[in-house]
């Protein structure tokens, strides 16, 4: 029997559940009087999630390895270097989120596992009652860490870099039965061998699930890649996301807007929109917190957790800001709930087609 965590938020009126072992979220509607609602609370009274950046620079930024690869990283790896976060500073992060938090994903500017305190960092996530979950290149990946993540983490991503070592973590993961996802940036350059991927179902077998990124114009991200909503493409892209396959379909919320628009079947409850400042933030290497990791490369939003708590940046003004553009978002827009206007920090890469309606 699998142990389910239940959070009670008195503030918002609503209960959230969580199964740390298949990783199987649930909240309810607003509550009121007793009675479930069906009405979807707006946010939570401290992040669920939290992305914790504990790289400050990659390993492999120098050789290139994102742009070998068609990808342009959003947090520059290749040009900028800071230093990793601390453990002492992690395990602060962790303290306050002891108990309100149920998974942190980690991340930042470079492949996590090639961090120099990786297995205190998941032992310490776990034995607080918080499950860990990564993203990586896999190039540096090992048996070690492959071993670490199968003890620790509910599930591991691998970044699609078309190269044998991709294909390799993605095989030592499995090998050691860690359920393994595909992180694959959709832009202009990748779409077409997207759909080549679906369509021939190729993507490597006994996968989790692939999850597509949408592009985005932030770091060395740069506009000639960015996908448009009059993209002849994204038809046939998305009736083949809409397809049953040996593994599962996911994306990014920025892609929300663009689901409303193509897909046919879709159940729109099943749909949740930026989650930013709302349900989850990012905290940097630096402990700066933001809604959000691409608006690292700006900090309009951000708050620093030096001088201030999570829960502090959670309520700040900055915070506020960023959920205020959802609330006053399309008030005209039939499906505004289900996308909130889409994304606050790249409003160029919203893929609807009445953008404000």
């Amino acid at each position: 029997m699998h142990m389910i965590l239940q959070k009670e938020d008195k503030t918002n009126n609503f209960i959230s559940l969580f199964n740390p072992t298949t990783g199987f979220y649930l909240r309810t509607g607003i509550i009121r009087e007793g009675q479930d609602t069906g009405e979807d609370p707006f946010m939570c009274s401290f992040p669920e999630l939290i992305d914790v950046g504990i790289m400050g620079h990659c390993k492999h930024g120098k050789s290139g390895l994102c742009a070998e690869a068609g990808i342009e990283c959003y947090q520059e790896g290749k040009s900028k270097h800071e230093d990793n976060m601390s453990l002492r500073n992690f395990r602060k992060i962790v303290d306050e989120c002891k108990g309100k938090t149920f998974q942190i994903a980690l991340g930042g500017r470079g492949d996590p596992d090639q961090h120099e305190h990786f297995e205190e960092i998941l032992a310490y996530c776990k034995s607080n009652g918080i499950v860990p979950n990564l993203t990586t290149s896999g190039l540096g990946l090992n048996e070690k860490s492959a071993s670490l993540c199968n003890q620790y983490c509910g599930a591991v991503a691998v970044s699609w870099y078309r190269s044998d070592y991709t294909l390799k973590a993605i095989q030592l993961l499995i090998d050691h039965k860690v359920k393994t996802n595909i992180h694959y940036v959709l832009a202009r350059n990748s779409i077409d061998e997207a759909i080549a991927l679906l369509k021939n179902r190729a993507f490597p077998s006994n996968i989790n699930a692939v999850i597509f990124l949408l592009h985005k114009p932030v770091g060395a991200g740069t506009e000639e890649q960015m996908l448009t909503v009059d993209d002849e493409r994204l038809p046939e892209f998305f009736s083949l996301a809409e397809k049953s396959y040996d593994f599962k379909i996911g994306f990014d919320s920025c892609t929300v807007p663009a689901l409303l628009q193509f897909c046919q079947n879709i159940d729109r409850d099943s749909i949740d929109s930026c989650e930013g400042a709302r349900w989850s933030m990012y905290i940097h290497s630096d402990m700066v917190a933001m809604p959000c990791s691409f608006d690292n490369a700006r900090r309009r939003w951000a708050v620093d957790l030096k001088s201030n708590t999570i829960q502090n940046a959670w309520y700040s003004k900055e915070f506020k800001n960023f959920r205020d553009y959802f609330r006053n978002s399309c008030p005209e827009c039939t499906v505004k709930n289900y996308c909130y206007g889409g994304c606050p920090v790249c409003k160029e890469i919203v893929l609807c087609k009445s953008k404000g309606l």
